[in-house]
């Protein structure tokens, strides 16, 4: 007897193999087509304005920026300034590793940046993070061993980016 020829079309159980998959497919699929086509949250709702304007207070570049503007605005150099924030910036970061000086300045800058009514006036002292202001020359009252004048100053042309945030 020769062998039946087999026959293209669908069984019963086919059918109801079908019609199962493509329930499946209807359960899985309508809601990813549901979730990605609406708009994204972010983008889709305004920012209030309290967003705006209150820094996160648990975040590290806004507790840097704290410390460098008041410290600024409280009459203290760069220096100590830039120096108080930055080992602030340094502890308070939930970073494995070591936060950069160069990231400390931009955390800095950034949160006064986002909100400058929290930070009035201390735009001014931003320029100094990345070098604009020169340091004063060191003063000592002590002279050098064997001489009865001040120490001699080299003359580098200043304290370079570098050389200022190699601690």
């Amino acid at each position: 007897m020769p062998p039946r020829p087999h026959c293209p079309c669908p069984t019963s159980a086919d059918t109801a193999r079908g019609r199962r998959l493509r329930s499946a497919l209807r359960v899985v699929l309508a809601p990813a087509l549901v979730i990605l086509s609406s708009p994204l949250p972010l983008l889709s709702q305004p920012m209030q304005l309290s967003q705006i304007i209150q820094p996160d207070p648990s975040d590290p570049g806004h507790k840097g920026a704290e410390v460098y503007c008041f410290m600024r605005k409280a009459g203290n150099n760069h220096e100590v300034s830039w120096t108080a924030a930055y080992a602030l910036i340094k502890r308070q970061s939930a970073s494995l590793f070591k936060t950069s000086p160069e990231h400390g300045a931009v955390m800095i800058t950034e949160a006064v940046v986002k909100s400058p009514d929290a930070y009035p006036d201390c735009g001014q002292f931003l320029g100094a993070l990345y070098g604009s202001e020169k340091p004063a020359p060191l003063q000592t009252d002590i002279p050098a061993s064997g001489t009865g004048g001040p120490v001699p100053l080299p003359s580098g042309g200043g304290t370079t980016r570098h050389d200022r945030y190699s601690y």
